[in-house]
């Protein structure tokens, strides 16, 4: 996993870009044009307006969303999820999304947050984020028989990622260094989900798997002398959680909650709970 140390000052530019995003505004009272920095927050479907949260994810996105052993829906961040709507009594609705509808389902109101594993960084002017609080990075998996020990033997190697993933934004022109890369990969293909991504890896169908770190970290515990993870990242950033742009009432509230849990220790013992998957209470970045 990634040393905590290495990310401090990453965190520290994640909490200064959130404080910066979708400041929302209210009509005048007097009638008057509300300023340009008003946004859609006013039709009022934020958990904070409707005492509902409806967590839009992605539901083959373990562990922090996926569908469990008895058939129900669980993961680290729907986990989290649940304890801050109970704490701050709102309902619950867990909405399993179609990744490429999220932005739709949003402006809709059909969800109200978009909890995921959700890489804030480059997507800062698209909504309002919750203060980061999971460190996260970029990585490439292989199968562990293919020699292939880092970035230089990708080329001519056919690459795979999740549709609209950081990492595919990464490799895709994002990152120029990463972008030069891509170009001397034989392809970067992109699939709806991950599961299917290491399916195809392991299958043989493509040679690498890129994705966040997270994902790596489940995939290797589950089937460890499968996969290996290359040594090299392709970029470094933060989880936090997505909402309407202007809908800063309830990431304030979700901010106030998951500082509680932190404190109280539901966070940790949550890490704990999913250690064997991957998951580490030295990545927890909100204090």
């Amino acid at each position: 996993m990634l040393d905590r140390r290495s990310f401090l000052s990453l965190a520290a530019a994640g909490i200064s870009a959130t404080a910066l995003v979708g400041c929302g505004g209210t009509p005048a009272a007097d009638g008057s044009s509300a300023s340009d920095s008003t946004t859609e927050a006013e039709a009022g479907t934020g958990a904070v307006d409707t005492g509902t949260l409806i967590v839009g994810f992605d539901s083959s996105y373990p562990p922090y969303g996926y569908v469990g052993d008895d058939g129900e829906y669980t993961g680290f961040d729907l986990e989290l999820a649940q304890e801050v709507a109970t704490r701050n009594d709102w309902e619950v609705q867990l909405e399993p999304i179609d990744w490429d509808a999220k932005d739709t389902m949003l402006d809709s109101g059909a969800i109200n947050c978009i909890w995921n594993g959700f890489t804030m960084e480059g997507r800062e002017e698209d909504y309002t984020f919750s203060e980061p609080y999971m460190l996260n990075g970029q990585v490439v998996v292989v199968r562990a028989d293919s020699g292939i020990a880092s970035f230089d033997d990708l080329a001519g190697k056919n690459v795979i990622t999740q549709v609209d993933s950081a990492a595919y934004n990464v490799l895709a022109g994002e990152d120029a260094t990463q972008a030069e890369l891509a170009a001397t990969f034989a392809s970067l293909e992109t699939i709806p989900d991950y599961n299917t991504a290491f399916m195809q890896l392991e299958s043989g169908a493509v040679n690498a798997v890129a994705c966040d770190l997270s994902i790596a970290a489940y995939q290797l515990a589950a089937k460890p002398d499968a996969y290996v993870q290359l040594d090299e990242f392709l970029s470094e950033e933060h989880y936090a959680v997505g909402f309407k742009k202007g809908d800063d009432a309830t990431a304030d509230a979700v901010n106030e909650a998951l500082r509680a849990m932190d404190e109280d220790g539901f966070v940790a013992e949550l890490c704990d709970k999913y250690a064997a998957d991957g998951i580490s209470y030295d990545n927890w970045c909100l204090e």
